[in-house]
């Protein structure tokens, strides 16, 4: 009841501060509004920005900052922002009921030794390998993209859907402090915060690089966008290919980007590394279909969604 309550009036919030009308130029085709997480995997949407590679093809694409996943889909919802970043089983939630979006590009995937998410142990818990957690409380977000990696990475050593055990705990800084302060044996966490808990003396037992590409963030935009504004978001596109490009090539010109506007927690802000990022990538088939399996044996979907109503290549820049 808690959640619903402040659900709502978050809505209603967004809606007051946003205004009853539209909060971007509607009629303007070159005009894009994404909403973005602080989060590593939205460094070139920003990179782009700054370095003018928007400017140079002549699209306005505003930045809407939001604190939560729930922020960012209710603006999608509301149909009060053109696209963002999030990940597979989002964009399929979307599309339950009609379809609604398309994934046009994989924003971000582990690569080398950059993963996206980790498991982690508490500190002096004795917790070192996947078998260890068998039985043991593992802190996650329920539902949601972190509990589909935590348990696709637990069953690939071979523990069994039985021994695995979850407790939902939804807010971030929460799940840090309970695994720090050892009330909770084990977590899962995105990076940066997992670097930070580790630096912090927890442990990591296996991260989602352990499986290529499972994890990937992608790129989404409305169905309704992809149609009125399709070369504006061909060039956005563009432009996020060429900030990824120098991105790539020398990562260490984008850290002040990245530290202003990504979450870094301070005891990392020093060293943290600026994740490489694929080009020119869509989530394969299976990647999708695994997906679906998951959210179908979650009773989070009816049935599988086709792939090709979700996910379009048309605009992969060339």
């Amino acid at each position: 009841m808690v959640t619903k309550i402040f659900s709502f009036f978050l809505f209603a919030t967004l809606l007051l501060c946003h205004g009853s009308g539209p909060v971007f130029a509607e009629n303007n085709s070159r005009s894009l509004r994404v909403a973005l997480l602080p989060v590593p995997d939205v460094l070139p949407v920003y990179a782009a920005r700054d370095k003018g590679y928007f400017a140079q093809l002549a699209i306005d694409v505003d930045i809407l900052r939001v604190g939560s996943a729930l922020e960012r889909d209710q603006l999608m919802q509301a149909e009060r922002i053109d696209g963002m970043i999030n990940e597979i089983s989002g964009a399929a939630s979307f599309n339950r009921l009609q379809n609604r979006v398309k994934i046009i590009s994989i924003a971000r995937f582990p690569i080398d030794n950059s993963p996206l998410f980790r498991v982690l142990g508490a500190p002096g818990a004795n917790l070192r390998t996947v078998s260890d957690l068998e039985g043991i409380p593992i802190g996650i977000s329920q539902n949601t993209v972190i509990e589909y990696i935590t348990t696709r990475l637990l069953s690939s050593e071979d523990m069994a859907a039985e021994a695995i055990v979850y407790r939902s705990v939804p807010v971030l800084p929460e799940r840090l402090n309970l695994l720090l302060s050892g009330r909770l044996g084990a977590v899962t966490l995105p990076d940066p915060l997992a670097t930070s808990a580790i630096r912090q003396g927890a442990v990591e037992i296996i991260n989602d690089a352990a499986l290529g590409n499972l994890s990937a963030s992608v790129i989404t935009f409305s169905n309704d966008s992809l149609e009125k504004k399709a070369a504006a978001i061909r060039d956005f596109m563009v432009a996020w290919d060429k900030a990824v490009v120098e991105i790539n090539r020398n990562p260490d010109k984008f850290r002040k980007i990245l530290l202003k506007n990504i979450r870094v927690p301070k005891n990392v802000e020093a060293d943290f590394q600026v994740p490489p990022f694929p080009r020119k990538a869509l989530p394969t088939r299976v990647q999708w279909e695994d997906v679906m399996t998951w959210m179908v044996d979650k009773k989070l979907l009816d049935a599988p969604l086709a792939y090709e109503d979700s996910v379009t290549p048309e605009f992969l820049p060339q």
